[in-house]
């Protein structure tokens, strides 16, 4: 009886010590992006996410998360955050999957769709119904780069700011202008020139004429001073994009205490949401901005998106074909995704058929 007294007084000491099995943990974790703060995602990275776990994660167990964070590249590279979350060199990440295009070809589906829904909230919950119906986009980020998926993350409505003012697609016809991964091929098609670029090289290159435009989100150019050096902001309407995502080593999430992977989880669903409604929120208080700024502000009709749309009208089912034929689903995401948009309401332009 004693004996058995004193093992149970041993083991409760050693709980109320720490060393049982409800040990509390200080938690460092890394966190970071190659894009700043300036975009509105790694924003939320920074304002949203990283508080609201660590507050959680104080609030409702006995473990603490400190993170530490680098963005604007002071840790990963736009280009290299998905390797560095897969070598452990970060715990977290948030990048754009048009940056892993031999890694991620069929992630950029929603780009080869150009002129869908312009609604970042639209686009992301669209991304999310597909994901779900799909395992493989997701799965592969665990079963080839030791990372799981936390969140997806919408871009708000992609347009075209240029050096020079334009009106019809054939003007555009030579002209060197910037995309990055697969976006180009909007521009392609079109006749300009397209150039590879990430935005913290946009500002000197057009300054300096290296390239005379950019496809790219109101954001962009107002939060990177764009407006600075291309004074004319065209909305084409080519689609609010979802191919960002937020990732974690998967190693390091499977160490957490569940009770902390859970709060991750729930966080990293509300980030994900975020970035559509925080977007959707910001456009016309950003096109407001450009004009205060004395950017010539524009919206193209209807005509010239028929015409720019009926360019790329063969390009989803090439794109369809080359993924199936490397035994990815492309044709099931992109007629998947194409049927979902108009069950949400919207109507494009040229109706591409994926067979």
């Amino acid at each position: 009886m004693q004996k058995k007294f004193k093992m149970g007084l041993l083991a409760a000491v050693l709980t109320v010590a720490g060393f049982g099995s409800a040990q509390a943990e200080n938690i460092r974790l890394r966190i970071a992006s190659g894009h700043p703060s300036a975009n509105t995602y790694v924003n939320l990275m920074q304002n949203f996410f990283v508080p609201e776990v660590t507050k959680r994660v104080a609030e409702r167990t006995s473990h603490k998360v400190e993170f530490v964070e680098g963005y604007g590249g002071s840790m990963v590279k736009v280009a290299d955050t998905l390797e560095g979350v897969q070598s452990g060199l970060i715990d977290i990440g948030g990048y754009c999957f048009c940056f892993e295009a031999s890694n991620l070809p069929l992630h950029a589906f929603q780009v080869m769709l150009p002129f869908g829904t312009m609604s970042s909230e639209m686009s992301v919950k669209l991304a999310r119904h597909v994901y779900d119906r799909v395992p493989y986009l997701s799965k592969v980020f665990e079963d080839k780069f030791n990372q799981q998926l936390l969140a997806l993350i919408s871009d708000n409505g992609y347009n075209l700011g240029t050096t020079f003012e334009w009106n019809t697609v054939s003007e555009l016809k030579g002209r060197k202008l910037a995309g990055a991964g697969l976006n180009l091929k909007w521009l392609e098609y079109a006749g300009a020139v397209p150039v590879q670029s990430s935005l913290p090289e946009a500002y000197t290159s057009m300054q300096t004429g290296v390239y005379n435009g950019w496809i790219m989100f109101p954001s962009g150019w107002v939060n990177f001073k764009l407006g600075e050096v291309a004074k004319h902001y065209t909305e084409t309407g080519f689609g609010a994009i979802t191919w960002h995502g937020l990732t974690m080593n998967k190693a390091r999430f499977a160490k957490l205490p569940k009770e902390v992977q859970a709060i991750i989880l729930e966080v990293a669903k509300e980030f994900e949401a975020k970035t559509g409604t925080v977007n959707d929120e910001n456009y016309p208080k950003q096109l407001t901005t450009l004009k205060s700024a004395g950017v010539t502000v524009k919206s193209v009709p209807n005509s010239v998106r028929i015409e720019w749309a009926n360019s790329l009208k063969s390009w989803p089912q090439t794109m369809a074909t080359e993924l199936d034929q490397k035994g990815l689903p492309g044709t099931q995401v992109l007629k998947m995704t194409l049927e979902e948009a108009e069950k949400m309401g919207h109507k494009w332009p040229v109706r591409y058929e994926i067979k």
